[in-house]
């Protein structure tokens, strides 16, 4: 076969993606894309045989690609997805997808159209060493049956809203934005949808700055197992970045949270629990690259595929509501059509 033919667009988190795609015997690195003219020329310095687009629409349109990543601005993803699967190529994307419940619908639509495209999404926590072995202790029942799970993304770093691009993008959601990541871990970590959310939020730690959204929601979440979850997206805590997690089942508790996990394995007062020492996060940027590119090439399933990428956008956007209405909103998972996905491993 010959080498998947691939362009970045976006070169903050998307030099990463470039990194990646670079590194991989199985890709050619062939464009590059960004509206800021020095981000580009260090890019094209790191990469001389990558072709420079200054526009997405430019390179999407004069570049003959199997492949693009699209790490550009949180409201930009959505149109240059439904561009990139319009012409035939497969799709990496930065999340979210989208910023709007209408285009995520889109996006599910055109890969139904397309059931030979592959699309993902960088929701990269599935690939660090620290869940995956938490994930394979809960598939070989060692923490008994999972009762409730609770996710923080403690991002930290509330200059991000106050002073950078997601302050500029009017009711920036930091649900969407942040709490995917947690979203698609304890989906993934469950392996059951969530049917209904509650959820609430405010602005307080970024009161009086030119940000006017929420820096801090909080959703509540039931399964359909009848597992309970929490999720909180938190921009302004005084802390580095952190992903805290709370797996409780009936044989043992789980704690993810800076240094070793705690597996604990026992009520008593004197118990001590297990120091799970496996790297934290431990993961690069294009971590799901190298399965993704397997997907394409190979027609396996990849770390992340695209009924996990709309499974997590649909929750996301259910929080959203939940936030604006202050009612309890059920969430619709919808599933590409048994077609497409046999399509991918035809």
């Amino acid at each position: 076969m010959t080498s998947l033919r691939a362009g970045v667009i976006g070169l903050g988190v998307g030099f990463q993606h470039a990194l990646g795609l670079a590194q991989h015997p199985d890709c050619e690195l062939v464009a590059l894309c960004d509206r800021d003219p020095a981000k580009l020329h260090e890019a094209s310095e790191r990469f001389p045989g990558a072709e420079p687009f200054d526009s997405a629409e430019a390179l999407l349109e004069g570049c003959d690609l199997d492949l693009v990543c699209v790490a550009s601005y949180d409201e930009d993803h959505a149109a240059q997805i439904l561009r990139a699967l319009a012409l035939g190529r497969h799709v990496f994307a930065e999340k979210p997808l989208s910023v709007h419940p209408e285009e995520t619908a889109a996006i599910h639509e055109a890969l139904e159209r397309h059931p030979h495209l592959r699309l993902s999404s960088n929701t990269v926590l599935r690939a660090s060493p620290r869940f995956a072995d938490l994930k394979r202790r809960i598939d070989a029942g060692r923490l008994g049956r999972i009762y409730a799970i609770e996710g923080d993304y403690n991002y930290g770093r509330l200059e991000k809203l106050t002073d950078g691009w997601r302050g500029r993008i009017p009711d920036y959601s930091v649900i969407l934005g942040g709490g995917i990541h947690m979203a698609d871990l304890l989906l993934w970590l469950t392996g059951q949808p969530v049917r209904e959310v509650m959820a609430m939020g405010n602005g307080i730690a970024s009161a009086g700055s030119r940000f006017t959204g929420r820096d801090y929601a909080v959703a509540l979440l039931q399964f359909a197992d009848g597992t309970v979850g929490k999720l909180t997206a938190n921009f302004g805590c005084v802390e580095p970045h952190v992903h805290r997690l709370l797996v409780y089942g009936t044989e043992a508790t789980f704690e993810n949270r800076r240094g070793p996990a705690r597996l604990w394995q026992s009520r008593a007062a004197d118990a001590k629990p297990e120091a799970i020492e496996t790297p934290y996060p431990g993961v690069t940027k294009h971590a799901l690259l190298p399965s993704f590119i397997a997907a394409i090439r190979h027609g396996s399933r990849p770390l992340v595929d695209e009924n996990d990428v709309l499974g997590a956008m649909q929750l996301c956007h259910a929080i959203e509501q939940a936030l604006d209405c202050g009612r309890p909103v059920r969430v619709q998972a919808p599933h590409l059509s048994r077609t497409l996905r046999e399509a991918h491993h035809a």
